[in-house]
């Protein structure tokens, strides 16, 4: 029932325009050409070829104000983690030359049709046993964050263990022995401030599988094909919340 009576608050007026000019900027933004290493374990091969081919999400999927002042607060948590690495004795490059303006490590392959960027790269430090190690930081609210310490990243977020598996393999090339060592892995709390961090060795395979994955993607989408859904019906719980599930679910192929 809509209420007539009710006139916006301070607060929500001021909300809504952060959010709008949030939302705005976001879609101001240029959209990516490359399929980014950090969504290839994905479980939906064809969710993943709708975002590479930049297909256009279902009307309200884009993501609002909200979303992206939750985006911009994860930076601000992997910037917290990074002066707290350094502090406790940690070599930590985020960029080249670790300057504020130097160029993010990362990969482009496939003629730059796969790219990734990773969060930082350790050169020494106390606690790992080897060097390079990949460095890679996620910020989670209470209840994954407590999932992921207890279960570890390779069971309770598959979509980062491949990331950190396709980003050692493929950062191999410009970081010579990346791959060798664990990379460290660090979850913060978004709740509490709590710290997870885990050596990551490298699983060979599971990078192995991502890349094929990525290669499959491309070469579907470049042909004019359209990949199988990873389900049966509309009502799976991945495809409730995908940005192309109408889109998928209107096509004419399985």
């Amino acid at each position: 029932m809509l209420d007539y009576n009710h006139s916006a608050t301070v607060a929500e007026r001021i909300n809504a325009l952060i959010d709008e000019a949030l939302e705005a900027e976001n879609a101001a933004r240029p959209s990516r050409d490359y399929l980014g290493g950090s969504r290839l374990g994905v479980a939906c091969e064809r969710a993943l070829q709708f975002e590479y081919a930049d297909a256009p999400k279902d009307d309200g999927s884009d993501f609002d104000g909200r979303t992206l002042r939750i985006f911009a607060a994860g930076h601000v948590f992997e910037d917290l983690a990074i002066g707290w690495l350094r502090k406790a004795g940690f070599d930590l490059y985020t960029t080249k030359g670790n300057r504020p303006d130097g160029e993010q490590f990362g990969f482009s392959v496939a003629d730059g049709r796969i790219r990734g960027h990773v969060d930082g790269i350790i050169n020494a430090g106390p606690v790992l046993t080897g060097f390079p190690a990949l460095w890679e930081c996620k910020s989670l609210n209470d209840r994954s964050w407590k999932d992921t310490a207890k279960r570890g990243v390779a069971v309770s977020k598959p979509i980062y263990a491949a990331q950190i598996a396709t980003y050692q393999a493929y950062m191999e090339a410009s970081v010579p022995g990346i791959s060798q060592n664990p990379a460290l892995f660090t979850a913060i709390n978004k709740d509490t401030a709590e710290l997870h961090h885990e050596l990551v060795p490298f699983d060979g395979g599971l990078a192995q599988t991502a890349s094929d994955k990525a290669v499959r993607i491309i070469r579907a989408t470049e042909a004019g094909e359209l990949l199988p859904r990873i389900a049966q019906s509309a009502d799976f719980h991945e495809c409730r919340f995908c940005a192309w599930s109408d889109r998928c679910w209107r096509s004419d192929h399985g």
